[in-house]
């Protein structure tokens, strides 16, 4: 997958169940990256190790604007900055978009949000 974030150390900081999918809030990201990560909600379907989706708040790396971050889709297929703003540096609003995101990008929009940790 290209431009999969790679997490060097992490802290968990929710769960949620998606139908067969496991979404997991991560925050206080190390990374050899060249991204700066805020947080990233991965997706693991049930009974894998590794995410197939990613939803990434990243640092704008604009000193004018340091809590402007880029809101990042990455699965298989794409790889894409799907906006830009200030609010993505805040948890609760990333983790709402990105669970939409990550639903309608893995096709569960039908299927209930359910908040585990």
């Amino acid at each position: 997958m290209q431009d999969r974030p790679t997490i060097t150390t992490a802290i968990p900081k929710g769960r949620y169940q998606v139908g067969e999918y496991f979404a997991t809030l991560l925050s206080d990201i190390q990374s050899p990256d060249a991204r700066t990560y805020c947080y990233i909600l991965a997706f693991v379907p049930e009974g894998q190790r590794e995410p197939k989706l990613y939803v990434c708040s990243e640092s704008g790396g604009d000193p004018a604007h340091p809590r402007c971050c880029n809101l990042r889709v990455v699965s298989e297929m794409l790889s894409e900055v799907v906006d830009q703003d200030e609010c993505w540096s805040d948890a609760e609003v990333f983790t709402e978009q990105a669970l939409t995101l990550g639903t309608q990008a893995l096709g569960l929009s039908r299927q209930s949000v359910i908040k585990l940790l």
